[in-house]
């Protein structure tokens, strides 16, 4: 990076949004103690998402590293926000963990300094105008999140984080050899160099590639950050991962890195919807949302932990999201860019109430929490508000996304409709048969003290907020939705 590339990511805006972070993690790593620590993880969160939201009020500027458009400004406000509220719960999470003697200090401080730096890797591969910069991106996070995984040193949690470490390093390797794919294919027609790698150049020329190099290109790119997503088949490290890490990084987990990855898959799609003689990517995607969808609605019938059975929950829903981007259309693309940001507020949610649940009752199995609504009533009630919500249940923003794709589904393919219809109501009866004995059943006896206010504040905050998107949308996110929903074609 030359000296000139550097001061332009200063100076930028959206350099300031990656940046943030990126300073915040070399603080962390200096800061003594658990608390001075926590305040700086949520102070550098509330200036990330500062950043990000000063954006709305800056025209859309592209550089030769980093660029801010139509698809990306609201998935880098939505990750920002997320983070800061992840960043909260896990101020009141680590003073748990501190107090039952979980984790030591060198830990805690190894965790919010990977923390910041596991944000800034997704904002960095949202913001990335290089595809080279966006891969390094998503393998800083898949590094960062390994070490979190595997912050307990337990046998079980070491083992998750190196099932996570080998197979999506498998999957980012196909990824690496898709973005080289793609960079053979555009050379030729935007010469060497970084234009060839930069996704403003490569858009507006994708329809001059040799599409049989694209094709190549984007099925390893599909494979490869599929992988992230959490695609069948290739989703096994999702539920050790989520089940075995702090809870704080299984609720950035399901409701940001798996978005991130399936964003990188968006912008290989665009490229090959302006290319005539590619294949259609629709088919290819559908069959594997379709497959990630029935395995995970299928599965969660089995699952006898918590955080396991929310980990095949987040499986579900982005292979749902994946099966609309594949259905193609304004509608669908619609239906898939709502069904990211609801799953996001609401898979988070959801990890905080059973966060607390488990520290609460001491232990992650179905078995062993029971009675929440009687014990502690506002945990409760707000863990099954939040199943309610991503279970599909009306008002509520997950129930419109998944209204609006089997309509448009049922309209253009019916029998991929039944399909998709019997997914999901086969997670919506798993869903309500698993909550049934945690909220009304009898009541277990607590372990440790109830959870804090601090901590039940993000729960309904984002609960609320998918409330609201179930009635009411913004005129200006419905704008964003049906502008980025063309450009998916």
């Amino acid at each position: 990076m030359s000296g000139l590339e550097l001061s332009a990511l200063v100076t930028s805006a959206a350099g300031l949004v990656v940046l943030v972070p990126g300073l915040a993690m070399l603080l962390l790593f200096a800061v003594p103690g658990w608390r001075v620590g926590s305040l700086v993880n949520v102070g550098a969160s509330v200036l990330t998402l500062l950043a990000a939201l000063r954006l709305f009020f800056l025209p859309p500027r592209a550089d030769v590293l980093l660029h801010v458009d139509a698809f990306n400004i609201y998935l880098v406000a939505l990750t920002a926000f997320v983070g800061l509220s992840t960043a909260i719960f896990s101020a009141a999470y680590i003073r748990f963990e501190v107090n039952s003697g979980k984790l030591a200090e060198p830990y805690l401080r190894f965790y919010h300094a990977m923390y910041q730096a596991f944000m800034g890797s997704m904002l960095l591969a949202l913001l990335a105008n290089n595809l080279g910069v966006m891969w390094v991106a998503v393998e800083g996070a898949t590094l960062a999140t390994v070490l979190m995984v595997s912050l307990y040193r337990t046998h079980e949690s070491i083992e998750a984080a190196w099932k996570y470490f080998i197979l999506c390093g498998v999957g980012i390797a196909l990824a690496l050899f898709g973005t080289t794919i793609l960079y053979l294919a555009a050379r030729p027609v935007v010469g060497t160099g970084l234009d060839a790698m930069t996704f403003s150049t490569l858009l507006p020329r994708a329809g001059e590639f040799n599409p049989a190099i694209l094709n190549l290109a984007f099925v390893f790119l599909l494979v490869g950050y599929g992988t992230k997503v959490g695609l069948a088949p290739l989703h096994a490290w999702l539920p050790d991962a989520h089940a075995e890490g702090p809870t704080p990084i299984s609720a950035v987990l399901s409701g940001l890195l798996l978005n991130v990855a399936l964003y990188a898959v968006l912008r290989c799609k665009m490229l090959l919807a302006q290319n005539t003689g590619a294949i259609a990517p629709g088919p290819l995607m559908l069959t594997m949302g379709l497959a990630s969808l029935m395995l995970a609605a299928f599965s969660l019938w089995k699952r006898r932990d918590i955080k396991r059975f929310f980990a095949y929950s987040s499986i579900e829903h982005m292979g749902l999201a994946t099966f609309a981007f594949g259905m193609g259309g304004p509608l669908a693309n619609f239906a898939g860019l709502l069904h990211m940001t609801m799953h996001s507020l609401t898979k988070s949610a959801i990890f905080f109430a059973v966060g607390q649940a488990a520290q609460v009752k001491g232990t992650q199995k179905f078995a062993e929490i029971s009675g929440l609504t009687a014990s502690h009533p506002w945990l409760g009630w707000g863990l099954v508000a939040g199943v309610a919500m991503i279970a599909g249940l009306p008002p509520s923003g997950v129930f419109m996304s998944e209204f609006l794709l089997l309509t448009t589904t049922f309209a253009r393919q019916p029998w991929l409709a039944a399909l998709l219809a019997l997914g999901l109501l086969t997670g919506l009866a798993a869903m309500v048969a698993r909550i049934q004995g945690v909220a009304f059943g009898a009541t277990m006896p607590d372990k440790s003290e109830p959870p804090s206010a601090a901590a039940l504040v993000p729960l309904y905050l984002h609960l609320a907020l998918v409330l609201v998107a179930g009635v009411w949308l913004p005129e200006p996110l419905v704008a964003w939705f049906v502008q980025v929903a063309a450009l998916l074609g």
